[in-house]
């Protein structure tokens, strides 16, 4: 490809955002986009709707300068196909009103699958935020249809850059440009330890994050994973930050197990300012649970996880990440023991915490917009 001229600018870009963790991945994308001169829309659904998760509609509200769109898609315990056609059409009559140059969608909820519906249906130029990766759930499917509808790619590693290649996606569609949550991470948070632990009235000097979210193939023993968990952490006399889970299928039960937890040990918040967030994660102990935090955030950081489950299955491999089942307990009781507070070197597997540079270097090219509307099966040579 060649590009010549001066770097685009002034494109209308239309962020498509349903849960706080996709969020803190195209909050700096979107950030970086604005101040190099594009127009930043937020399209907010899903669970930053919902006060029982914290209703972050409020803190995407916070970005300075961008316009907002708000849409509600769901009411608790909907089924994930109900929402999804929901989802479509409040999407496509949005998108019909107000026409992006540009959807970006990340990732694999059922919110990015509707948005990426409708922008191939209506021929709208979409981007997919971190594709081509591996995972242990229905999640995963999703988020290869969403690398066959979307137009280009922004992937975290090599090895998703080759899976979405795999999948017959064009090579020059496809940009490797690292994981977007860890600019925010290798940059200081912007706020002290204390003022975290003021926010969210978190008591304690020496704490582990726990994050457990549903899966969704494996509703039926989901409050039996959590009893097991969770029994293990309050049987180990530590303290613990745990962060709500999401709102899949499966949540319910989770939560009856973490709101009987005593409350002197463990601290329950639904939702954090993502700086606020990551500065808690710089401090902490270590992070248990299964949240893609644990597989590529806290390696990153060289904070020791405990991957549990098959949420996360061979997303991430480093020295710091220890995988098991939830009714292990041999090794849940290993972990809490002997790698607490044992901080690893930090690892560069998701990139180096420049992508939001990255991205906006590719959309100021004009070969970028002048790309196809239709794209075609790049076979493997």
């Amino acid at each position: 490809m060649t590009d010549m001229g001066a770097p685009v600018t002034g494109k209308k870009l239309l962020f498509v955002t349903g849960t706080r963790a996709d969020f803190g991945k195209l909050e700096p994308l979107a950030r970086a986009a604005h101040e190099a001169g594009f127009e930043i829309n937020f399209f907010i659904t899903g669970m930053h709707m919902m006060k029982r998760y914290g209703e972050t509609r409020l803190e995407v509200r916070r970005f300075v300068g961008a316009e907002f769109f708000e849409f509600v898609n769901q009411r608790e315990g909907d089924a994930l196909d109900f929402i999804l056609s929901k989802t479509i059409l409040g999407f496509s009559d949005f998108v019909h009103e107000h026409r992006p140059d540009l959807v970006i969608i990340h990732g694999d909820r059922v919110e990015a699958l509707a948005a990426s519906i409708v922008c191939a249906m209506r021929y709208i130029p979409s981007a997919h935020i971190e594709g081509g990766e591996v995972s242990g759930t229905i999640d995963e499917s999703i988020r290869h249809c969403n690398t066959k509808l979307c137009a280009t790619h922004f992937v975290s590693s090599e090895g998703a850059r080759q899976r979405v290649l795999a999948l017959g996606e064009a090579p020059d569609r496809v940009y490797n440009i690292g994981s977007p949550e860890l600019d925010t991470h290798a940059r200081p948070s912007g706020v002290s330890l204390e003022e975290v632990k003021a926010r969210y009235a978190i008591p304690f000097d020496d704490y582990g994050i726990v994050i457990f979210h549903p899966v969704t193939s494996e509703v039926d023993s989901m409050g039996a994973q959590a009893r097991s968990l969770f029994g293990c952490l309050e049987a180990s006399g530590k303290n613990f930050v745990v962060i709500a889970p999401n709102n899949d299928p499966g949540t319910h039960a989770i939560f009856d197990v973490i709101e009987a937890l005593p409350k002197d040990r463990f601290r329950l918040i639904p939702s954090m300012r993502f700086n606020y967030f990551s500065e808690l994660m710089k401090n902490a102990s270590a992070i248990i649970g299964n949240s893609s935090a644990g597989v590529r955030e806290a390696p990153f950081l060289g904070l020791p996880s405990l991957d549990v489950g098959t949420r996360q299955n061979n997303r991430g491999i480093a020295k710091s990440i220890t995988s098991t089942n939830a009714m292990d307990i041999e090794v849940l009781d290993l972990f809490l023991r002997d790698s607490w507070a044992k901080r690893c070197v930090g690892s560069i597997g998701f990139g180096g915490g420049n992508a939001a540079a990255q991205f906006v270097e590719v959309l100021q090219k004009k070969d970028y917009w002048n790309l196809s509307d239709q794209k075609s099966f790049a076979d493997i040579k």
